[in-house]
């Protein structure tokens, strides 16, 4: 009965590859380690002058094994430049690609990102910035159609003969393809002093809904998609522990996420010259089933490491869902690196420290 309950379970999954995989984004648990995919508006955004960031998920590894997981990986490139007395310029490059399940279906993507930070208000040690963000991007979408099972290719009795007609013989005329993407974002952060940040920002992606079916004779156009992300990081004056709050919330098409946790960083060491600060936390990812009942899916667990302008940072998805029956509570492995180039150019105290 169990190993008819797993291969139920490896079906859906397949299911959800072809299908919703189909209209849904990437996600990543540490969002906050990969700002340039969070919302445009985040390009720049830095108290350096540039920051090289990389990111990698594996997950569904315990289900459909390693060879069959999916897996995520995305690499960017943001810079920021001075406008006037205060104000900022961003731009950024940002590649990611994304592999899933047995019939690899494949998205790759390249995007060029930009930003104006408009100071609003502060002082010395005290800043107040509007963010206006945009990107544009091209995207390359494939599938290994003949990798799949069909129904149609099993007598039902256990038999399975692939040289018997599919459903993808002429139903779907291409099996790669490209096409464009724009996304915006806005956000509005607030630096009280070193110490003490907030933000608050939003995107609003695929704005062109571009056509992403398979199959060349019915349109299936892209679901936009909203994201409404806030946080900060809190610390008494002295203090050597920090508060650093983040949430975020996606709605796309008839799907919505919700992923709110914390973290706490810890100062390390004496030395007023290096930085170097540990932090862990937590976080819990809710989201709903297709019966729009609302569920969690993950609890999510995390933990990062930060030397002067290099940080790495790892985390953990248990799978809380009812597929932890197949999963035994394993979901994903992330892995997240970033490393921000500082120049003789300072304002002081400019944006939070993400």
């Amino acid at each position: 009965m169990k190993k008819v309950q797993h291969l139920f379970i490896l079906c859906f999954i397949g299911l959800m590859t072809f299908t919703a995989n189909a209209q849904l984004d990437i996600h990543f648990s540490q969002f906050y380690m990969s700002p340039t995919n969070l919302n445009p508006a985040l390009t720049g955004v830095m108290n350096c002058n540039i920051r090289l960031t990389a990111n990698y998920r594996n997950q569904w590894s315990s289900v459909t094994g390693f060879e069959n997981s999916f897996n995520t990986y995305s690499a960017s490139y943001d810079q920021k430049i001075p406008v006037g007395r205060y104000d900022f310029f961003g731009v950024g490059l940002t590649l990611w690609g994304d592999v899933a399940g047995t019939s690899r279906f494949t998205t790759n993507t390249a995007k060029l990102s930009g930003s104006y930070s408009k100071r609003m208000g502060g002082y010395r040690n005290e800043s107040h910035y509007l963010v206006l963000g945009a990107e544009a991007g091209v995207s390359q979408r494939n599938i290994d159609l003949l990798a799949l099972r069909w129904g149609t290719q099993h007598d039902g009795e256990g038999g399975y003969d692939p040289t018997l007609a599919s459903l993808e013989d002429g139903n779907f005329p291409r099996d790669n393809f490209v096409f464009a993407d724009l996304s915006a974002g806005l956000m509005w952060f607030s630096v009280l002093d070193e110490n003490n940040s907030f933000f608050i920002g939003g995107a609003y992606s695929h704005l062109n809904r571009a056509n992403i079916s398979f199959n060349g004779q019915d349109a299936e156009s892209l679901y936009t998609k909203i994201t409404v992300h806030a946080g900060g990081e809190f610390a008494g004056n002295g203090s050597r522990v920090a508060i650093v709050p983040n949430i975020v919330t996606f709605f796309q098409g008839p799907s919505w996420q919700l992923v709110p946790g914390t973290a706490v960083r810890f100062r390390l060491g004496n030395s007023r010259r290096y930085y170097q600060a540990f932090q862990i936390g937590a976080w819990a990812r809710i989201t709903h089933k297709l019966d729009d009942k609302t569920h969690m899916d993950a609890l999510i667990l995390t933990t990062r490491f930060e030397y002067e302008d290099f940080g790495i940072g790892f985390s953990y998805d248990l799978n809380t869902s009812t597929l932890n029956q197949a999963s035994n509570y394993n979901g994903a492995f992330e892995f997240s690196v970033n490393y921000k180039i500082c120049g003789p150019e300072k304002r002081n105290v400019y944006c939070p420290n993400f």
